[in-house]
């Protein structure tokens, strides 16, 4: 049965802050853990994690806002879960924390902290199309800290950084080793052949795998394909058997890393460029994916962050976040965020490098009140010495009025359809041109004629505006700092690897790791001169004299 936890508010005559030396007791109330309990603690909404538990009957539930704000201080100290619950059994200061006023006033087993994680995952798998609940946490509590320290969000960062779940990195022979002996594992011993028991024996894959040379390695997968495939044989006469996900996954790796040739009843191994990087990367994640990136190899997934980014602001927090296959673009995440951008967070600048550039999204962060602003941009710059398009005089981008050489066209065309441009001139004066030779027109019998697409148009007025030294410096300059932000998460909450496997659980965990690092930023901003940084920067701003230290 769900019950919320209001038993906070109510003091306690007997807590262990009385017997508290006032000087002690005076450092506590001025602590992080004072910041968390009343910025996090009681901003959680526990009504969300209602649909986690049963209606009116049963025992009631844990404290949800207790088990929630442990695993934030989790994320937040870097503990692990066995430190983490003895320092929430023995640690005042985090008692405090989570609105405990006497030490060790409540106990949890392990076990309730593992089984609340548990409901949060099953549901988010159930729900699909809704946000997963450490989500709408996120959302909801930075939103707090943002009216906190009174941010501008209508300037905002964007950048992408790989990261990679508890897995392995392993090459096709220990992948194609890992998911047949899963899927070996998973069947009854009465239906395994002898070729197949043999990889129920421990510290086989050693004998298998690692004492083989190099020029063995295709032939091994070969066999072990084989295997699977014989596996799947097996597995054919029995549908309970077919539905196991260790099954399903030998079946998914045969697809996607080998051909099955009908007359011989076999399945043959693809070349390494047959295939595709969406296909299985480990035998324990199956969400995982492969991308070479600048030249790196990177297996996991992408997180995309916004970040606010105001000159004024004392600091900076993150105000939305993605996790997709590493597969995903950064074009593709930017454009499923520009909804909660422009409708939730009301972002009017949003600043990105050149991964995030496509004209069509430029089109639709213009529609929703959005400009973009980027440090490069991507794709095939003018080459061969051609003349500019914008040496051309264009009328709204839909009529061609002159060419450099100003001469007009003998007629302009528009088709709003394909959003092509195009102009017939003089063939005489083209001759004679002394552009001629770099000039972009085509020569017919009978005229020149110039095609442009509208799309190529807003293309190369975007890299006029980068090209330009202050416009690039201020993106830059604007942008920059995001990088920082990944470099911290990756270092100080070793978000490079996390200690889970799967995209959901990605998820779950990167919300609490983000949420922890915007709690950072808050304890920032009411500590030390940062405050008063702040406040001299928007006395400036509005003309008034102050001594800036």
């Amino acid at each position: 049965m769900f019950r919320k936890n209001n038993d906070h508010l109510q003091n306690n005559l007997f807590n262990s802050l009385h017997g508290m030396d006032s000087r002690l007791a005076e450092k506590l109330q001025t602590s992080w853990a004072a910041l968390f309990y009343e910025h996090v603690f009681c901003q959680i909404d526990e009504n969300v994690f209602a649909p986690l538990y049963a209606g009116n009957h049963g025992r009631p539930n844990f404290p949800v806002n207790i088990l929630m704000a442990v695993d934030l201080i989790k994320h937040l100290k870097e503990y692990t879960d066995e430190v983490l619950l003895d320092e929430y059994a023995f640690n005042y200061q985090i008692s405090y924390a989570l609105g405990l006023r006497t030490l060790g006033e409540r106990y949890f087993s392990p076990r309730t902290l593992y089984e609340f994680r548990a409901r949060c995952y099953n549901y988010s798998i159930e729900n699909p199309e809704k946000a997963d609940l450490i989500f709408a946490q996120f959302e909801k509590i930075t939103e707090q800290f943002i009216q906190l320290a009174g941010l501008n969000k209508d300037e905002g960062r964007m950048d992408s950084t790989q990261i990679m779940s508890n897995i392995r990195l392993g090459g096709r022979l220990s992948l194609a080793y890992d998911v047949l002996v899963n899927g070996v594992k998973s069947l009854p011993e009465v239906l395994l052949t002898e070729p197949l028991k043999v990889f129920l024996k421990a510290n086989y894959k050693t004998e298998y795998i690692y004492r083989l040379k190099n020029k063995d390695i295709l032939s091994r997968i070969q066999m072990l394909l084989n295997h699977c495939g014989e596996l799947l044989q097996i597995t054919a006469a029995y549908s309970e058997l077919q539905e196991k996900p260790e099954v399903q996954l030998v079946r998914r790796f045969l697809e996607e890393q080998a051909e099955f040739h009908a007359p011989d009843n076999q399945w043959t191994v693809k070349g390494n460029r047959e295939i595709s990087a969406q296909s299985l990367q480990s035998a324990y994640d199956s969400d995982a994916t492969y991308r070479n990136k600048g030249g790196k190899k990177h297996v996991g997934y992408v997180l995309n962050l916004t970040e606010t980014c105001a000159d004024e602001n004392p600091i900076q927090l993150v105000t939305h976040y993605q996790i997709a296959p590493n597969t995903k673009s950064d074009v593709e995440m930017l454009n499923e965020a520009l909804p909660v951008l422009s409708e939730e967070l009301g972002v009017k600048d949003l600043y990105a490098d050149g991964g995030y550039y496509s004209a069509d999204t430029m089109e639709k962060a213009q529609s929703r009140g959005i400009t973009l602003h980027y440090t490069d941009m991507t794709g095939r710059k003018a080459t061969g010495g051609k003349i500019s398009l914008s040496a051309f005089v264009i009328e709204n981008k839909e009529k061609i009025l002159r060419c450099p050489a100003g001469h007009s066209p003998l007629r302009s065309d528009f088709n709003p359809k394909s959003g092509i441009l195009s102009a017939h001139f003089n063939l005489d004066r083209c001759q004679g041109c002394p552009h001629k030779e770099n000039c972009r027109v085509k020569f017919q019998k009978r005229d020149t004629v110039l095609y442009v697409n509208q799309k190529a148009l807003n293309t190369e007025e975007n890299r006029l505006k980068i090209i330009n030294r202050v416009v690039r410096q201020e993106a830059t300059s604007k942008r920059a700092a995001i990088e920082g932000t990944n470099s911290v998460l990756k270092r100080a909450h070793h978000a490079d690897k996390l200690k889970v496997r799967g995209i959901v659980k990605c998820q779950m965990v990167m919300g609490s790791k983000l949420l922890a690092h915007n709690f950072r930023q808050i304890v920032r901003f009411f500590k030390g001169a940062i405050r008063k940084k702040a406040q001299q920067i928007r006395n400036l701003n509005q003309g008034i004299a102050v001594a800036v230290c």
